[in-house]
């Protein structure tokens, strides 16, 4: 598996955008591309802070993921409303899954 943590620095009272960001995601989300599981979080010390870690079967399938002309629209409907809502560009941080684990 391979994951990736993406780190975003929200304006002031977005918070509904931010839940509309990604549910548009989700909704754009195309069958086998690869995708698992997606979690956002926001920071408990800096509440403009927002954290997902989108997680992949392989970081082969996430980069296909990235170019599928399936996802074009809605890739470029997701850049408007980021601009709208971010107060700065969005950090990726790359991951290998070492461990997966649930109870």
């Amino acid at each position: 598996m391979w994951a990736q943590l993406i780190t975003m620095r929200v304006k002031d009272g977005t918070d509904e955008q931010v839940s509309q960001l990604l549910a548009h995601l989700r909704g754009i989300e195309q069958p086998g591309s690869g995708w698992i599981r997606t979690t956002a979080m926001r920071d408990q010390a800096d509440p403009n802070r927002v954290l997902v870690l989108a997680v992949f079967q392989s970081e082969a399938s996430a980069r296909a993921r990235e170019t599928d002309p399936r996802r074009a629209d809605g890739l470029a409907t997701l850049r408007v409303m980021m601009g709208e809502i971010l107060a700065g560009p969005p950090e990726f941080n790359d991951l290998v899954v070492i461990d997966d684990s649930t109870p």
